[in-house]
């Protein structure tokens, strides 16, 4: 399904420290996060419910880091090859079904990719590979030996739940280093105003970033609408000091979007595109690329993985933002006084 949908909540009793009473908004104060409960408390319920819980989590952990692998090796192998638009679009499928990879078929392969058997052996050659055998041999060899089961009692439903999951996991590997995501934050504050371009899929994730960073960010401006306005909106942030642009990206991708990003790039404007693969269409199109993988089991792409990575790129703008915290307990206090929320 198209769009991220908000955090929940907004402070509780246990939030220490200055706290934002929106809708999805906690405070900051000191650098801290989230809630604090009594710590008595916290550890006489917590105590109980871990130790229960120990061995499925490690089950599913030893699970995790294997699908994660998968995806990293994939990653790996194709980054430093000079890949068409084609074969890009085969390596972000694989990337995508990194768990299936190293069993499908060229045929079932070129299915999925929506390309032809040809275009993927060509792939396979463009890697180094004698064909596709070698590759799908070669894939098996780094993979682990069994292929990934434990989804058969499942319904169509669950499948495309745990496969956000899934996806989950594989970004929470990926912020394993977080240097890239420090990086846009710092690019985002720094830019007055701050542009954020998103278009069809992608608009819910654009306006809910928006929606938030509004309350740190003096000045950001949602580009979700395309057409021939699109460029006059982004030569309006050029002329107003604008220095970097934030782009979600999600399939199928527009053509419009791609064109965006070059226009942004030649006016001036860092390009920070949040995208479903590092193989995606918009890769070469941007400066700075943060993938975070999307669902395709259900008739609408699911989209967990882009809506947090957009969190955690608006954690890392108010870390860069010294009155970020000021600008929260100054909204706070005003949705107090006008009795904004509901107790």
């Amino acid at each position: 399904m198209d769009g991220g949908a908000a955090a929940d909540g907004a402070a509780d009793e246990g939030v220490t420290g200055g706290v934002a009473a929106d809708d999805g908004v906690r405070g900051r104060a000191g650098g801290a996060r989230g809630v604090q409960a009594g710590p008595e408390a916290a550890a006489a319920a917590g105590t109980g419910t871990v130790a229960a819980e120990t061995g499925t989590v490690a089950e599913e952990t030893g699970t995790a880091v294997a699908e994660t692998g998968t995806a990293a090796r994939l990653q790996k192998l194709f980054e430093g090859h000079r890949l068409t638009p084609t074969q890009r679009r085969i390596a972000h499928c694989m990337v995508r079904r990194a768990a299936d990879a190293p069993f499908l078929s060229s045929v079932e392969l070129a299915e999925l990719a929506g390309v032809s058997q040809p275009s993927v052996t060509r792939f396979a050659v463009a890697l180094g590979f004698d064909g596709y055998p070698a590759l799908r041999r070669h894939l098996r060899e780094v993979a682990p030996t069994d292929k990934p089961g434990g989804t058969g009692s499942y319904n169509e439903y669950q499948q495309a739940v745990q496969a956000e999951i899934d996806n989950l996991r594989q970004l929470a590997a990926a912020l394993a280093d977080p240097s890239p995501v420090s990086e846009a934050g710092r690019l985002l504050a720094a830019s007055r105003p701050l542009p954020v371009l998103g278009l069809r899929a992608a608009t819910a994730q654009a306006a809910g970033f928006s929606y938030f960073a509004r309350k740190v960010h003096p000045d950001v401006r949602l580009l979700d609408e395309g057409g021939t306005m699109l460029a006059d909106r982004i030569d309006a942030a050029v002329r107003a000091g604008a220095s970097a642009l934030l782009c979600f990206a999600l399939p199928r991708h527009p053509r419009e979007v791609v064109d965006a990003l070059d226009y942004a790039r030649t006016a001036g404007l860092t390009v920070v595109t949040v995208a479903d693969s590092a193989f995606a269409p918009v890769a070469h199109h941007t400066d700075l690329l943060l993938p975070a993988p999307v669902g395709t089991g259900l008739a609408f792409d699911t989209a967990c993985a882009p809506m947090l990575l957009g969190r955690v790129l608006l954690e890392a703008m108010c870390d860069a933002l010294p009155d970020a915290q000021a600008r929260l307990e100054q909204f706070d206090a005003g949705a107090a006084a006008r009795g904004l929320f509901v107790e």
